[in-house]
């Protein structure tokens, strides 16, 4: 009940939040209606008081709120400011439009992931995962393309160009393929990595053994393995639907859908506030959903096991990746960022516009003649340190929160119902506009994955034999947590902040890209994506050398992770005898 009662809350507080939206930005929501209106009309003070009175707006933002709550407890989500129709039909015809994509692209997810971990499906089928060692770059790479220039590939490539599926519009469910695989890719890969670093462990587990001994077939065996994994990985899957749903913004610009996350973002400029209002409302429904109906499929996967501690850690020390590709990537990173920070990113040369790269351009160069090399050099200092400090941040905040999953939980849900650019809006009313304003925007809603990961891990760490054997030796809270469950968690959410460090950076880019990030001439990347992004087709390399690092980045990210294996000693599942607690002491003794 007190779950209940905080989920209300924190849903209340962000539907009230967004409605004071015009009077944080200290703004006058009558001349932004205006300008949405009639961008000619001149706003007369007559004309303004005129748009107050019928909006109501005279009464302050208390006054609105209330009469739109009362609204919407009859059923009336009321009228759109701007254009005046009804806002309930309309947010509910673009939820449906953001819904299908959502599971389209979902399942492209899931083939994704598939595709990344059917190695380590086979070896552990066939009892050889031994001497595996840990890829995935190709995974990384993908995982580390931004959506948006997906977007922008697949519906140039393949829709104009070669004609194979339409580009633009949303007439019906054959328009959703090209969006579905510029949305879906990515997550796929990011699923597809966090699976894979559990399915050793549970092809390790002494049912697995018992299951190979008695001659079941390696197919029979690696489904009952994801069986066991995937309960783990359901929360962080219950946050790319609702991301996949509110958060898919720069998609639906590029390909020109109707979707909720679109119609937010409209509607947030314009400080429409009904329709921004319900369509937050249903992003946040949506993640209640999601978590219930999650956390319902986890139950029926796990079985009775859960609930009786009997479980198998599936945190076993994993076998490091070669230290050699990791130290390899970061060194082409490193060679790349200095060569780029020795040149001048601001030097403009217009009879060099849109040079091929060269000798003296190494990346060629923009649209005004500067060097591409530069600009992606002096990018990597706001970028990286952005993307890093934020990762940071959100791995120690999601660990902390992700202790306490009754807090968390329904603070999870409800911030990963904020999309990025709507967060970016209010941080931007809030603390202003400024270069921090995307890192801000982007930290406020990065440690939600990592929270529902720990927890979800830890949850299951708890149902373990070991654990249970440990706390009946007399072993208590702090003990169990500081000795058995956050060592045997902390590696795999170490490993997941790792991997969504190129996120991050991509999370900022396309805020620079939708305009809410750096200005001009900033060289961050995001905003050279969007600056480059209508010269893709004429000179390729402008907007390639940009992602090829944030690839790049990737690749090193996900290497380096994979180094990363379990703190606890192997073999050990109890206490060490020198910190046996007393229970444990006497029994030892007898």
């Amino acid at each position: 009940m007190a779950t209940v009662v905080w989920r209300a809350v924190l849903a209340a507080g962000l539907v009230c939040g967004v409605g004071l939206l015009p009077w944080l930005t200290r703004t006058d929501p009558a001349h932004t209606v205006l300008k949405a209106r009639s961008a000619e009309r001149e706003p007369a003070p007559e004309v303004l008081a005129d748009i107050r009175a019928q909006l109501g707006l005279d009464g302050g933002p208390a006054h609105v709120l209330g009469r739109w709550l009362g609204g919407l407890a009859r059923g009336d989500a009321g009228q759109s400011w701007t254009s005046g129709t009804d806002v309930l039909p309309e947010v509910l015809q673009a939820l449906a439009a953001s819904l299908l994509l959502m599971a389209v692209a979902l399942l492209v997810a899931a083939v994704t992931a598939g595709l990344v971990c059917a190695r380590t499906l086979r070896l552990g089928a066939r009892r050889r995962l031994g001497g595996r060692r840990r890829g995935g770059t190709v995974s990384a790479v993908l995982a580390s393309l931004p959506e948006f220039l997906v977007a922008s590939v697949l519906a140039t490539v393949v829709g104009v160009q070669l004609g194979w599926l339409p580009a633009l519009g949303w007439y019906g469910p054959q328009w959703t393929l090209l969006p579905a695989l510029a949305l879906g890719l990515p997550a796929g890969a990011v699923l597809g990595r966090l699976l894979d670093d559990l399915l050793p462990g549970a092809f390790g587990e002494p049912w697995a053994l018992a299951a190979a001994a008695r001659g079941l077939t390696g197919r029979r065996i690696a489904r009952q393995a994801l069986r066991r994994c995937v309960p783990a990985l359901l929360p962080n899957l219950g946050l790319f639907v609702v991301g996949l749903t509110g958060g898919a913004v720069a998609v639906e610009q590029v390909f020109d859908i109707p979707g909720l996350g679109r119609t937010t973002l409209q509607a947030a400029l314009a400080q429409d506030l009904p329709v921004l209002q319900a369509g937050t409302l249903a992003l946040v429904l949506l993640a209640g959903l999601a978590t219930g109906a999650t956390r319902v499929a986890a139950r029926l996967l796990t079985g009775p096991a859960l609930r009786d501690g009997a479980l198998s850690s599936l945190h076993r020390p994993a076998p490091a990746a070669g230290g050699l590709l990791p130290l390899s990537l970061g060194a082409v990173l490193i060679t790349v960022i200095g060569a780029g920070l020795t040149r001048d990113p601001l030097a403009l040369d217009t009879g060099e516009r849109l040079r091929a790269p060269s000798a003296d351009h190494p990346f060629g160069t923009d649209a005004l003649g500067r060097d591409l090399l530069a600009r992606v050099g002096h990018g990597a200092l706001d970028t990286l340190l952005f993307a890093a400090a934020i990762t940071a941040a959100a791995l120690l905040l999601g660990v902390l929160l992700g202790l306490v999953p009754r807090v968390s939980g329904p603070l999870v849900d409800t911030v990963n119902a904020v999309p990025p650019v709507l967060a970016a809006l209010l941080v931007t009313a809030v603390a202003g506009s400024g270069a921090a304003t995307p890192a801000l925007a982007v930290g406020a809603v990065a440690w939600a994955p990592l929270a529902a990961h720990t927890s979800a891990l830890l949850r299951q760490e708890r149902a373990t034999l070991h654990v249970t054997a440990t706390r009946g030796l007399g072993a208590g809270r702090w003990y169990l947590l500081r000795r058995e469950l956050l060592p045997a968690v902390l590696p795999s959410v170490l490993r997941h902040a790792l991997l969504r460090l190129p996120g991050v950076a991509l999370a900022l880019a396309s805020l620079g890209f939708l305009g809410l990030g750096a200005q001009p001439p900033s060289p961050e990347w995001g905003l050279l994506l969007a600056e480059n992004q209508p010269y893709a087709e004429r000179a390729p390399w402008a907007v390639l050398a940009p992602a090829a690092v944030l690839a790049l980045l990737g690749a090193l990210a996900v290497s380096a992770a994979g180094g990363l294996t379990g703190l606890r000693r192997t073999g050990r599942t109890t206490p060490a005898v020198t910190e046996q607690p007393a229970v444990g002491k006497e029994l030892a003794a007898r």
